[in-house]
């Protein structure tokens, strides 16, 4: 499904949604979705007429695994180079668990049953570790916008040439504009900080881990949500 010009939204991942961008003489996959997943991302790949070493990066929002589930097939099929923050490179890498859900232990057990977003990854290698301010080779230069609450190391991908956001899951839009899911978020008050910066930008287009990208003013729907919150 094409967003805008060049962006693919790949869907039915069980939860969530990862991103394509497509350039002439490469492709970009914003996060992997839910484990067993690769097979979806590599047939919308071929869709496009592309083959799956044309995948040069992977840039993972967070370290959720259905964000991150499906990356090590990923990275197998198209020996991408992954890009994540260094505060959860380390959770991709397997080397310290995910924090767990914030409820009791029961719910937290059927949450792990019923949801696998909230089970660690399978470990795979980070490439490269990106920071707040870093420039990512998308399209003529993205940037790293650190947005921690959600996890520890969420960021969103900002490219201004284009006033696009990949904003992770800094922000959902189901039911509405809303702040991360809080049984998953590490840190409350500091996504709404994240949701307040991401307001201070000037973008049209946010395309969202969870619910439909916003397509038009997205910037004005993230400032009403950052008044919103800070009342």
């Amino acid at each position: 499904m094409e967003i805008v010009p060049g962006v693919h939204a790949i869907r039915k991942l069980g939860i969530g949604r990862a991103y394509l961008y497509a350039e002439a003489d490469k492709l970009t996959l914003i996060d992997s979705g839910l484990p067993k997943s690769a097979d979806k991302i590599f047939a919308t790949i071929e869709a496009l007429g592309r083959k799956p070493e044309d995948v040069r990066q992977v840039i993972i929002t967070h370290y959720h695994n259905d964000h991150a589930g499906s990356l090590a097939d990923v990275v197998e099929r198209s020996s991408a180079q992954v890009l994540a923050h260094p505060l959860d490179a380390p959770v991709l890498r397997g080397e310290r668990p995910p924090a767990p859900a914030k409820t009791n232990v029961v719910i937290r057990r059927l949450l792990e049953l019923t949801n696998p977003g909230g089970r660690a990854p399978a470990p795979v290698r980070v490439d490269r570790e990106v920071s707040d301010g870093d420039e990512i080779d998308q399209d003529g230069g993205a940037r790293v916008v650190h947005t921690p609450g959600h996890t520890p190391g969420s960021i969103s991908i900002y490219l201004p040439q284009r006033r696009l956001l990949f904003a992770g899951d800094a922000a959902g839009n189901m039911l509405g504009l809303r702040p991360p899911v809080g049984w998953f978020t590490e840190d409350g008050a500091t996504a709404r900080a994240s949701i307040a910066r991401l307001a201070e930008l000037d973008f049209d287009v946010a395309l969202l881990g969870h619910g439909k990208p916003l397509t038009k003013d997205a910037a004005a729907s993230f400032r009403k949500l950052a008044e919103k919150l800070a009342k």
